[in-house]
Order: C-alpha cells, then structure tokens, then sequence
C-alpha cells in the first residue's frame, strides 16, 4: 500500500472523491504543514497554525496509480483557486499536493506542467507540491462526514 496526502479545499467533499476511485483502501481527513502539534479543527480555523485540511488516500498501486490518483486531484476541486474554495477562504483551503517519494514528486510536477500546457484551466494553476509532514488525523466526526449524513458532494466548482 501507498500513501497519498492532498489538500483541495473542505476535507469533506475532497474525501468523498477519493473513496470512489477502485484501489483506494482507505482514507482519513485531517492537517498537515502547519507548526502546531496536535492541532484540532478550531486552531486550524484560526488561519494562524499554517496547516491545511486533507485527506490521506491510502491505495494499492497495483490496482490503481499514483497518476490515476492526482486526476481525481486536479478535478475534484479548483487549482486555481489561492487560499479557497468557494465560500471557504483562509490558507487552510489552500490547493496542496504534499508528496511521500521523490517519485510522487516527478509525478505531480509532470501532471500540473501538463494540465498548465494543455491550457485545462481558465487561470493559472497556484497548487503548491510539497514535501509531506506529520499528517494530524482530524476529530472523528469529520471523518466521512458527508458520507455519515448521507450526501454524495459538497463540493462547489
């Protein structure tokens, strides 16, 4: 199994795009990049602790991979987008791919180089692709919030 950390947004609706793909084993919502230890959902509101909300896509790479994974990134949110998504504003909506090897690395440069090539987007792509942290598992009860109260997306594009 693999490991994979994204940031797009609302962890909820981002958690909800990974759980579709075929091959992903597990996912779980929480923080990464910030300075505080052990932040909880109410620092990270702050704006003040440097943290993202994401989610860690764990999945079997002989099933579906890390490429597949980074499609299901760049369309289940809006890269360009700086510091929100929608109504959502703050850094830790920020668009963030945090990558585990340097070969996630070469893979989600290729992937953003590319779509900036293709011109798939009206605007600048402003993803940032960062070393991964310590990952700070979010309260239980973000934890497939949408799915625990029956709703498919809360996504807003």
């Amino acid at each position: 199994m693999e490991k994979a950390t994204f940031g797009g947004g609302c962890f909820w609706g981002v958690e909800v795009a990974f759980r579709q793909i075929p091959g992903v084993t597990a996912t779980q919502v929480g923080y990464m990049g910030g300075s505080l230890k052990n932040p909880t959902y109410k620092d990270v509101c702050t704006d003040r602790t440097g943290h993202a909300e994401v989610v860690e896509v764990t999945f079997d790479p002989a099933k579906v991979s890390y490429e597949d994974v980074l499609k299901v990134f760049w369309t289940c949110h809006d890269p360009t987008q700086m510091n929100r998504q929608g109504p959502d504003v703050g850094t830790q909506y920020r668009s963030v791919i945090f990558y585990h090897t340097p070969e996630q690395q070469a893979a989600a440069e290729a992937s953003k180089q590319e779509l900036e090539r293709a011109g798939a987007f009206k605007r600048p792509i402003v993803t940032a692709i960062l070393p991964a942290t310590e990952f700070w598992r979010a309260e239980e009860y973000h934890q497939q919030y949408l799915e625990k109260r029956g709703l498919a997306s809360c996504h807003l594009k």
